[in-house]
């Protein structure tokens, strides 16, 4: 068993993405652990220059998100921990794969409109092609398992594809068709403001989302000002299905405590948000508070990130060497 996944480098990482990847790699690492398997987790900073952004920004980026991933408690003794532009064969790979995947699967990616929107032709041939980057980045290591959540499924087909039709094509069977992991813990967390719309970076009130590396204060203060409404908490999760807002909290509680939402609101049936919330936000606090603390201690000292990032790296690139090479071998580029 061998887990593959990574995570774009953009600014203000949040709790939104703690709770709905890093938090889940975490405990991903002690599962395939126990099982006799290896997690691998990456810095996906190639796919990160698929819209324009400044190169600084893609390295500070990427240091504060490799911060988070340990100070979390991803650790690399135990996974292998890198980020992706130190290890060539990814984007060899993908150069191999896209004279096997097929334009016409490539227009089916429901992201790419979604990302594009109006603005297609206006559009970086890599945001169009990253499906196949991603195809690439797990079929490079032979990853038995992708975590993804469902936004994602449509893209672990596409590599499942391109595997099959790969092997299909040159009758070997050498790229692994990788399974989906999804987790049924992993959240879907919301904007503190609207909780129609995901806790987002790119939301312009920095009040509508908890960013990983806010102080105490700050964090306390976004809770007990999150939108609301006035009525008590009931019996049931189920209640909440017409209240978003209290929905979106009661669902950060239970991933931030690790108990389920039924829990939850059996312990807060009856409870207005004049009590729920700075429960909540003391929670917050007490969980996020350590971590915070070590990104800062990690961001401060990037020669000793860069050293994992690094030794990771080399490990990465000794386990997608000799899948390179069949794959050259196999298409006629090694003679």
């Amino acid at each position: 068993m061998r887990v593959v996944s990574g995570i774009k480098p953009t600014g203000n990482l949040h709790l939104g993405n703690y709770l709905g990847a890093i938090l889940q790699w975490v405990g991903m690492q002690d599962d395939v652990e126990a099982a006799g398997g290896e997690s691998m987790y990456f810095i996906a900073d190639l796919h990160g220059l698929t819209e324009w952004i400044e190169p600084q920004a893609v390295r500070d980026n990427t240091f504060e998100i490799a911060a988070a991933m340990i100070a979390s408690g991803i650790d690399p003794t135990r996974s292998i921990l890198f980020n992706q532009a130190r290890v060539p064969a990814h984007s060899e790979l993908t150069w191999l794969l896209n004279n096997v995947a097929r334009v016409g699967w490539l227009n089916r990616m429901t992201q790419f409109k979604d990302k594009a929107g109006k603005n297609r032709e206006g559009a970086s041939v890599g945001l169009y092609d990253y499906p196949v980057l991603m195809a690439a980045d797990v079929l490079l290591y032979g990853a038995t398992h992708v975590p993804v959540g469902e936004d994602q499924k449509q893209h672990l087909e596409l590599a499942r594809d391109i595997a099959a039709k790969f092997n299909l094509d040159y009758g070997i069977d050498l790229l692994i068709q990788p399974d989906p992991l999804i987790s049924k813990a992993a959240p879907r967390i919301m904007s503190l403001r609207d909780a129609s719309a995901k806790m987002s970076k790119s939301n312009p009130s920095d009040a509508a989302r908890i960013n990983m590396i806010d102080d105490d204060d700050t964090i306390a203060q976004k809770f007990r000002r999150a939108k609301t409404d006035p009525e008590a908490l009931g019996d049931t999760f189920e209640s909440l299905d017409a209240r978003p807002e209290a929905r979106n909290l009661v669902t950060i509680f239970a991933a931030l405590a690790g108990r389920t939402p039924e829990d939850v609101m059996a312990e807060y049936a009856g409870h207005g948000f004049g009590t729920f919330k700075p429960a909540l936000a003391d929670l917050a606090v007490a969980k996020l508070g350590p971590i915070r603390d070590e990104m800062v201690r990690l961001m401060a000292d990037r020669a000793a990130v860069d050293a994992e990032l690094r030794k990771g790296a080399e490990r990465a690139a000794t386990l997608a060497a000799p899948l390179l090479r069949k794959v050259q071998e196999t298409m006629g580029l090694l003679v």
